[in-house]
């Protein structure tokens, strides 16, 4: 169902609130560049220091910059389970094409209490879900029975996979059902998570090179692994520069450097230390983004 570089985008600010004109304009540079998907209110997105309003009009917003012609997948996840409910109805009922659920962070729930979230987050709504595991920023690991009895129901239709551990990847393919989409978390990954048999990636370095990673995913699903490979090394060092500190600090940062949103971000996020800022406009420079 959803496939391709998919972009967690950016929420650019001003002036303390967000600014809409640089989202729409980020998005359709996005569209315009090959991305196949785009993901508002993820952790890149800086969904943690959104105000409900906020994240709501966030996800509006795209949906009406879009207007179909890419799937919106809406990050609404949450720790609290009926938070995420709530985000989530709210996308369902502005017109979302699916949704993008974190594994509850910091509560960090057991593998039955993680079934029993998305179990109740999937009855209440009727749209697509792709459960989210990134067990480094949640502390806690969505195993792959746990994933392999969620896939069973209606409306989980995938997953985004930021372990970076292909053997969990390999268990995952192996006992979900033909059909459920497992996804890279991490653009590191990409190449070898497809090789695997994933469908894509919901990419941090989409937002500054979206076109090569399109490209790179095409590759890949065309079997020219050659130009797939090439493209796997000529992204690493962007992947590389996208953390050089906590995301999005690198890529809010890198897309100020091109004159695409202001460089805002919110507290507890802070601006890079200069020695960081050098290394990641040498980066960007090299690739020919400066």
């Amino acid at each position: 169902m959803f496939r391709g570089s998919i972009v967690a985008i950016v929420t650019p600010f001003k002036d303390g609130k967000v600014d809409e004109g640089a989202f729409r304009d980020l998005i359709e540079f996005q569209i315009g560049m090959g991305t196949d998907g785009i993901v508002p209110c993820g952790t890149t997105g800086e969904s943690a220091t959104l105000s409900y309003e906020e994240h709501e009009r966030v996800v509006e917003v795209a949906i009406e910059a879009v207007d179909k012609r890419v799937p919106v997948i809406a990050g609404t996840g949450s720790n609290s389970t009926a938070e995420t409910i709530m985000l989530t109805k709210h996308a369902e009922r502005a017109g979302a094409d699916g949704a993008l659920l974190i594994t509850p962070y910091y509560n960090k729930p057991t593998q039955e209490g993680l079934y029993q979230h998305y179990r109740a987050v999937s009855e209440e709504v009727d749209l697509p879900l792709i459960l989210y595991n990134v067990p480094g920023r949640t502390g806690v690991n969505l195993l792959p029975e746990t994933v392999a009895r969620l896939a069973e129901l209606k409306n989980i239709v995938g997953i985004k996979e930021a372990t970076g551990d292909m053997n969990q990847v390999s268990r995952i393919i192996e006992m979900c059902p033909e059909g459920f989409t497992v996804l890279s978390g991490d653009d590191f990954t990409t190449f070898p998570l497809m090789c695997l048999g994933g469908k894509g990636v919901i990419s941090v370095t989409a937002n500054i090179a979206p076109k090569d990673m399109a490209s790179l995913v095409d590759a890949l699903e065309a079997g020219d692994m050659d130009e797939a490979r090439r493209l796997h090394y000529r992204l690493l060092p962007l992947h590389r520069a996208m953390f050089i500190e906590t995301n999005p600090i690198p890529v809010k940062t890198a897309l100020a450097m091109m004159g695409r949103i202001e460089e805002e971000l919110r507290l507890p996020l802070v601006p890079m230390a200069p020695s960081n800022r050098e290394r990641l406009k040498k980066a960007l420079t090299d690739y020919g983004l400066l």
